[in-house]
């Protein structure tokens, strides 16, 4: 195993550093002038990718440089491109070999979602330099994975827990690795990663590259600063609580019954839109009481299967299904286009998660509209979330049919209204099915399960936020009221924790 890296001298505060807005009247960098390599360029031109973003004009030169960079960017800044590039470019001008079990570079993500589309993005972009890329996570099976690290990688796309196994039975090993890649490395202080973050990277070459990217810098990841990176540069384009321009924010201030109606006439509407409840199995419900009032949604959250999760996503990217219904799984890494909503119908409990929810719009150029559902007992909590995420938002009071729901999500809309809650039975009633079970409503087209069914019970837990390798999905706050269609507060069962 290799030696740790030396402590080097770091300051023993955060490492946030003031943010230094980017005003200039000179033309931009290109890719070429920046350093990259012209089939890289190239490559990116091909895409629509011609001018740097900010974050990637910042921390380019020093990363390609070798140096150990620290990059701080909102979320939706391109800062995937910004340790990407350098990675690429840095192993094609090395003389070392891809040897089996030993990648070359290593990238780590809290979540197989980010992991994935980190893949998505270095993969063509490798095939052009003839390297190959592995992506490493938990919920599938460990096979295709080890047959690729026997094979030989350059590049591994890891989520922390599921690489760790493939290191302690040897199938990976570490003492190759030149360049390590952190992204989000506050999520992964956030969910606990730090212990395997640690021990990972404890394992690499203490005189290889590290590059660090994520939104903030703060306490968590000034432990991973202090003990891995060499006197590392820090670039940060802009404030954590920087507000985006083309980004307008507004709460709802609603009567607890009205959530749903309220949700389902904003959902109904043209375009996609991304929700967001707190626990994963208020999102299960809500996504199955929006498809029964007509509205294609289907849900994500580490309750479900990982074939089932993906299955989702590439439905909500590609349009079959217009809302998507989430846990804080999809805060971070889900870049999907055009997400012209991002609604809160569960305040999240704090600001960074606020922030990260909301960036799923308003990406790049793009503009977009953020709703809070509000209701009377969460009125301090929500000022004080806005307040701590630097954001005034407009807020209002309203019930189903207010005027200003179509303003928010314009366009013709079409939905079936909910029924009304169901009367209590008495104890001993018969509900209608067979042997007394309780007879379940609609399910969305594609819980997780197969078409048209709910998850299956015995995948349910395969990407479960206890235990489960590189979910990313914390558990719910003790106390916390999550949403549910009755409006009285989460569910108390195991799926909801």
């Amino acid at each position: 195993m290799a030696a740790r890296r030396p402590n080097f001298a770091a300051p023993s505060t955060p490492v946030e550093t003031p943010a230094v807005p980017v005003v200039s009247d000179a033309e931009p960098l290109s890719f070429v002038e920046l350093g990259v390599p012209s089939v890289l360029a190239e490559a990116l031109a091909a895409q629509g990718i011609t001018t740097p973003r900010p974050i990637q004009a910042a921390t380019l030169p020093d990363a390609l440089a070798g140096r150990d960079v620290l990059g701080r960017g909102r979320t939706g800044s391109g800062k995937t491109y910004g340790f990407l590039l350098p990675v690429l470019a840095r192993l094609a001008a090395s003389r070392s070999q891809r040897r089996p079990g030993r990648p070359r570079a290593m990238i780590l993500a809290p979540t197989r979602e980010l992991a994935t589309q980190i893949e998505a993005a270095v993969a063509p972009l490798a095939k052009l330099l003839s390297m190959r890329t592995q992506t490493i996570f938990g919920g599938v099976g460990h096979g295709p994975q080890i047959r690729g690290l026997r094979a030989g990688v350059d590049i591994v796309v890891a989520c922390p827990g599921r690489l760790a196994d493939h290191v302690s039975t040897g199938e990976a090993k570490l003492d190759a690795v030149e360049i390590t890649v952190l992204d989000e490395a506050d999520h992964m202080a956030d969910l606990g990663f730090l212990p395997a973050v640690r021990k990972l990277m404890d394992q690499t070459p203490r005189d290889g590259q590290r590059l660090l990217f994520s939104a903030t810098l703060d306490a968590g990841v000034n432990v991973l600063v202090r003990r891995f990176l060499n006197n590392p540069v820090t670039h940060s384009v802009d404030s954590a609580q920087s507000p985006v321009a083309k980004m307008s924010h507004h709460v709802l201030h609603v009567n607890r019954d009205d959530r749903l109606p309220v949700l389902i006439d904003l959902t109904s509407a043209p375009g996609r839109t991304l929700v967001f409840t707190r626990t994963k199995h208020g999102a299960r419900t809500l996504a199955r009481r929006l498809v029964a009032s007509g509205v294609p949604a289907v849900e994500l959250h580490g309750n479900l299967a990982q074939n089932a999760r993906q299955r989702n996503l590439t439905a909500f990217s590609e349009g079959t299904a217009t809302t998507l219904v989430a846990t804080d799984i999809a805060a971070r890494g889900i870049h999907v286009d055009d997400v012209t909503l991002v609604i809160h119908a569960d305040p999240p409990v704090e600001h960074k998660a606020y922030l990260h929810r909301s960036g799923r719009t308003a990406r790049g150029d793009a503009s977009g509209t953020v709703i809070t559902l509000m209701t009377d007992e969460q009125t301090r909590d929500v000022r004080d979330l806005t307040r701590k995420a630097g954001i005034s938002p407009t807020t209002t009071k309203l019930g189903p049919g207010h005027p200003l729901l179509a303003t928010l999500a314009p366009g013709e809309r079409s939905f079936v209204q909910p029924p009304p809650p169901a009367e209590p039975k008495p104890a001993g009633a018969s509900n209608g099915s067979r042997h007394g079970r309780t007879r379940r409503g609609p399910k969305p087209a594609s819980s997780g399960g197969g078409q048209g069914g709910a998850p299956r019970q015995g995948a349910s837990r395969q990407g479960g936020s206890r235990g489960g390798r590189g979910a990313g999905e914390p558990g719910r706050p003790r106390g916390a009221a999550a949403f549910s269609t009755s409006g009285r507060g989460g569910s108390r069962g195991r799926a909801g924790r």
